[in-house]
């Protein structure tokens, strides 16, 4: 008897040992062993973005395109996944400048600063520990490239508005790629659509480091050098429902050059790899305009880019891949209620399904274009009769199917408020027309305090799980960089 429970013991104790080596030795999502730090890291950055509108993104994708999404359906699914907090050194509610700061730094900064502490440290960012490790480094962007996000992922400011400083800085850095928007301060202010007013060049200087430069979609096809800057617009890019396609590349098209240039000589034994940063700052911008059917098709855009990301680790799989934003924008809130203002009941009830999601994908321009004419149009006329008329013209012919309510009406013809916190007009005020008819609502026209998620696969991927601050991300990405 005594025999039978020392063998029943000891085999229990040989199968937890087993276990145990088996947990040690368990491979990670992608396939690599759970400590092994990646050659190269992809940051896929979807500004104002976090759960709702992944989830948002997966659905309407899965309806419409009959596609999957990658975000939710691979990274999420496969990889690993975490949630972090936003809030500033002084505000609950932080900016963009604030928020990529923490994740680049590793320290909470006020809202406005680009990595730059409030005693004044500029602990060293992202992008200047890869370069120090000797890795290549990128920046891409649908805004211009100097904006917040990308600016402070690489270098330091004490305004996010001090954009000829951060361009002079991107010079000095010399990433080796930088791709967006804002050739407007790289171009001096006696060249047509330069803003610079110390006179610089900086495409020009960019060149005599030996950057090729690019400015049309054509030219990512032409890429002949290891150093490339691109600037396609004069400040963003455009939302993707607006974009033309011959004038202005989207996300993939930018990713895919940039792997091209950053993995090159890849198999040499003096490549450390790189690391880059992709953003689509348009789902932000898109929250903030309150604008789903814009919203909707950046994060496809922005899903499509992933996809090419996905695609690239295949062929390397020592890459890491990572979705991420910097905060929420616009509460947005898909839900269900009434028609109307009538009785509650089956026949006025309302709920999102596929007919809402084609309703939005008839519209063909963005709110920030409809508001654009429309304030054009605004300061031409005086008369209410003219601009009524200009409006309904406008409505039946960009948003089919909508149906502006008087009180709606009455706002965006007399150019009034919605709103105390409903800041861009008359978006804002069209985009509720759009949720009264299709239940996608907004809290508002600004950002909020929701936790932002993480989620990556690749090796490396198992540090990003639970719940964190924004500053740990700089400081788990620091680790796998290789700084020690």
């Amino acid at each position: 008897m005594h025999s039978r429970c020392l063998a029943a013991k000891l085999k229990l104790v040989v199968s937890l040992l087993f276990l145990c080596l088996a947990t040690v030795y368990l491979p990670s999502a992608s396939g690599q062993a759970a400590n092994t730090k990646p050659k190269n890291i992809i940051i896929m950055f979807a500004d104002g973005t976090t759960s709702s509108q992944y989830e948002f993104g997966r659905y309407s994708s899965a309806l419409l395109r009959q596609q999957p999404f990658a975000v939710t359906d691979v990274v999420m699914a496969k990889g690993h996944y975490q949630l972090m907090k936003t809030e500033s050194a002084n505000y609950f509610v932080t900016d963009s400048a604030a928020a990529a700061s923490a994740m680049s730094i590793g320290y909470k900064v006020n809202n406005g600063a680009i990595s730059i502490t409030p005693d004044g440290k500029t602990p060293p960012t992202i992008m200047e520990v890869a370069k120090d490790r000797g890795k290549r480094i990128g920046l891409l962007s649908t805004a211009p490239i100097y904006d917040a996000s990308p600016a402070a992922f690489s270098v330091h400011a004490k305004s996010r508005r001090d954009n000829e400083l951060i361009v002079n800085q991107y010079l000095d850095l010399a990433p080796d790629v930088l791709m967006g928007g804002g050739s407007n301060f790289f171009l001096p202010n006696s060249l047509p659509g330069g803003k610079r007013q110390d006179g610089k060049n900086v495409i020009e200087a960019f060149q005599a480091k030996g950057y090729q430069y690019i400015n049309t979609p054509e030219q990512l096809k032409q890429i002949k050098s290891s150093k490339l800057l691109g600037l396609f617009a004069d400040e963003d890019l455009d939302y993707e429902i607006d974009r033309n396609a011959q004038e202005t590349p989207n996300l993939s098209q930018m990713l895919t050059a940039a792997l091209q240039v950053l993995n090159q000589d890849s198999k040499s034994s003096k490549n450390k790899g790189f690391v880059l940063f992709a953003e689509n700052e348009n789902t932000d911008s898109a929250g903030h305009q309150n604008d789903v059917a814009a919203l909707m098709r950046d994060l496809w855009a922005f899903d499509d880019a992933v996809k090419v990301a996905l695609e690239f680790q295949k062929q390397n799989p020592d890459t890491l891949v990572i979705v991420t934003g910097d905060h929420e924008t616009g509460g947005f809130s898909p839900t269900y209620g009434r028609k109307n203002l009538g009785l509650a009941g089956k026949e006025n009830y309302l709920n999102v399904m596929i007919e809402q999601l084609k309703q939005i994908e008839r519209y063909k321009i963005s709110l920030k274009e409809f508001s654009d004419k429309f304030k054009a149009k605004a300061k031409q006329t005086t008369s209410t009769t003219e601009l009524n008329a200009y409006l309904n013209a406008a409505l039946q012919d960009n948003f089919p199917g909508l149906v502006l309510d008087d009180d709606l009406r009455e706002k965006i013809l007399s150019q009034g408020q919605l709103n105390p916190n409903s800041n861009y007009l008359p978006s804002n005020i069209l985009g509720l027309a759009i949720a009264r008819q299709t239940g996608f609502y907004w809290g508002t026209a600004g950002h909020t305090p929701t936790p932002i998620t993480v989620a990556a696969i690749g090796p490396g991927s198992q540090v990003f799980k639970g719940f964190d601050d924004n500053t740990a991300f700089a400081i788990k990405l620091r680790r796998l960089i290789g700084q020690k």
